[in-house]
């Protein structure tokens, strides 16, 4: 299983939450990133329909796979 991790920083003046490279938006305090960030993950979490998508890879390449609804990533929200 794979996991994101959102991580609350210091960011543009104020405070912001960041998975992997990408920063949320800012907010104006530490416990407002933090809240939306809990929010954030806990949607991360939930399952969905299973489905098929089709997706172009960084060569240009299209592929077309099944996306189970069930395989959600696991989430944890530091700082």
């Amino acid at each position: 299983m794979s996991k994101v991790i959102y991580e609350i920083v210091e960011h543009d003046g104020g405070w912001a939450y960041k998975a992997g490279s990408v920063y949320s938006e800012t907010y104006r305090t530490h416990d407002q990133a933090r809240a939306v960030a809990e929010s954030a993950a806990a949607r991360q979490r939930l399952g969905g329909a299973t489905t098929g998508i089709s997706y172009e890879d960084r060569q240009g390449q299209w592929h077309s796979e099944v996306a189970k609804g069930d395989d959600r990533p696991g989430t944890h929200v530091e700082g």
